[in-house]
């Protein structure tokens, strides 16, 4: 009973498979048991999310050591708040 079971679990497994193949269609696998490579792809594409493009506000322009000034002052404050954190 249990050696039938398996046998056909085993069987009813390949039926799966082969539907599945014949689904995504690789037909030559599932008529000749043969796996084809795929062809290389040039370069493996990434999933870049697009990103509303944001418009920066105008601001005045200001002297190079002015913005140095104040960028320095931004990361003093951050690190006194961490290292009070």
């Amino acid at each position: 009973m249990v050696f039938e079971a398996i046998v056909f679990g085993v069987i009813l497994l390949a039926l799966g498979y082969w539907a599945t193949m014949f689904v995504m269609g690789r037909r030559d696998d599932v008529l000749h048991g043969k796996f084809v490579a795929d062809e290389p792809a040039a370069e493996p594409r990434r999933f870049m999310p697009k990103l509303p493009r944001v418009q920066p506000a105008p601001t005045a322009p200001q002297s190079n050591k002015d913005s140095l000034q104040a960028l320095l002052t931004v990361i003093k404050q951050d690190l006194h708040d961490a290292a009070r954190s």
